[in-house]
């Protein structure tokens, strides 16, 4: 395989993780609300909702339960915002998993950058998962958050900080489940993959790399 990257950034949830989409629907079927109702809660002025604002870290746990709680009434419905905070925490997927050692094997710097709401756990699965990373950029440590191009220029800069040569964005692909985030990373040069259905993603990841990914194994 002819490689077009030489680097690759990956999202975590949705992209190593379940999609917390998923648990969120379960959630709305459980309280008998409006299938869709959180993620379109989410994508309701997306700036400076409440979600965006927890993941800037610019509210505490407490400040995003009231305020999340209080969109969702103006919105009409009664949300427990605790519930869908322990939707994010999805089940690792083994094929990207053994994607990311596959890459890494191969010499490829690799990259994290993840929307979150507090600086993940350097402990159990996930740590193991972190340590594969050359560098992990996280929104709730950052202070800005995807899809601000702002924090795409961070993980870039961090990438090659940590590998001690300069990359471009051209040099690199990055994976999201969400085509809003994708569209930043294209616009800056990167080569965008996304993760609809794993097997698709990494078949295209692959040949982006050169690596092949098709059962490779965690």
């Amino acid at each position: 395989m002819t490689a077009t990257v030489r680097a690759v950034v990956f999202d975590l949830g949705g992209v190593i993780t379940e999609s917390p989409m998923l648990a969120f629907a379960a959630y709305e079927r459980e309280a008998g609300l409006p299938e869709g109702l959180i993620r379109r809660l989410n994508s309701t002025d997306p700036d400076t909702n409440a979600w965006a604002r927890y993941e800037r870290n610019e509210l505490d746990v407490e400040g995003f339960v009231d305020t999340f709680e209080a969109e969702a009434l103006a919105a009409g419905h009664r949300v427990d915002a605790r519930r869908v905070l322990a939707a994010l925490h999805g089940e690792l997927r083994p094929e990207m998993v053994a994607a990311v050692r596959a890459l890494r094997a191969a010499g490829l710097p690799l990259g994290m950058l993840s929307n979150n709401v507090a600086p993940m756990e350097r402990t159990g699965r996930l740590a193991e998962l972190l340590d594969l990373f050359d560098a992990v950029v996280e929104s709730s440590v950052e202070g800005v958050r995807k899809p601000e191009p702002e924090i795409y220029r961070r993980a870039l800069a961090r990438l090659s900080e940590a590998v001690g040569r300069e990359l471009a964005f051209a040099d690199c692909a990055y994976l999201d489940d969400l085509g809003i985030n994708l569209k930043p990373a294209r616009a800056l040069g990167m080569h965008t993959v996304k993760v609809v259905d794993p097997a698709d993603a990494l078949a295209e990841l692959s040949a982006l790399t050169g690596v092949p990914l098709a059962g490779a194994r965690a």
